[in-house]
């Protein structure tokens, strides 16, 4: 069983900002795969379903980002989840350009303090991740202003198709493993 958990912050102002991508495409595997909501469990939002064949609980934690760790790691530990085979989590990133995704094995966490909560709360940093690009922070700009913003509107377009590709990714990762998801979406 794969848990797919998306990272972001609960609550109607943080929704489409670009600390939340991860929660999008959730949300864009949610539809795709008709997944039915089961509720709410260990501070986060869940659902049980297949994808690829695969039986698969996709999560969106409700703490907010910097402690997203405890939610994932309960929810390993009550489904027997193996973090380091079947976890895939999907975040933001401001290291890659808006639009760019990356997938990746294991990592530290970059600075990202979401997975730096994570990798705290599991023991380990060996777990898939699908990053998607929102940009670096603009000179002068605070960067928790820059990642709790929203897009302008030119940006919009090529966002909600890395959304939709991060989603792609997810289900590449469970159907044909983590390499050949790399060597897919790992090109500039």
């Amino acid at each position: 069983m794969y848990l797919i958990a998306g990272l972001g912050n609960p609550g109607r102002k943080y929704e489409a900002t670009r600390h939340n991508m991860g929660f999008d495409a959730v949300d864009v595997l949610i539809d795709r795969h008709q997944i039915p909501g089961s509720g709410v469990k260990f501070d986060a939002m869940y659902g049980k379903g297949r994808i690829g064949g695969e039986p698969a609980v996709l999560l969106k934690p409700l703490l907010y980002m910097n402690l997203s760790g405890a939610p994932i790691r309960a929810m390993c530990d009550y489904y027997k989840i193996d973090p380091e085979e079947e976890l895939i989590v999907l975040y933001d990133d401001i290291d890659l350009s808006p639009g760019q995704i990356r997938v990746r094995k294991k990592g530290s966490a970059g600075g990202h303090n979401g997975i730096k909560d994570i990798i705290a709360h599991l023991g380990t940093q060996k777990f898939a991740r699908v990053k998607i690009g929102v940009g670096a922070k603009p000179e002068g700009w605070d960067l928790a202003d820059h990642v709790l913003s929203r897009f302008l509107a030119e940006e919009r377009k090529v966002i909600d198709e890395a959304i939709e590709r991060a989603a792609d990714a997810v289900e590449m990762l469970i159907r044909d493993g983590a390499d050949v998801a790399m060597n897919q979406y790992n090109r500039k």
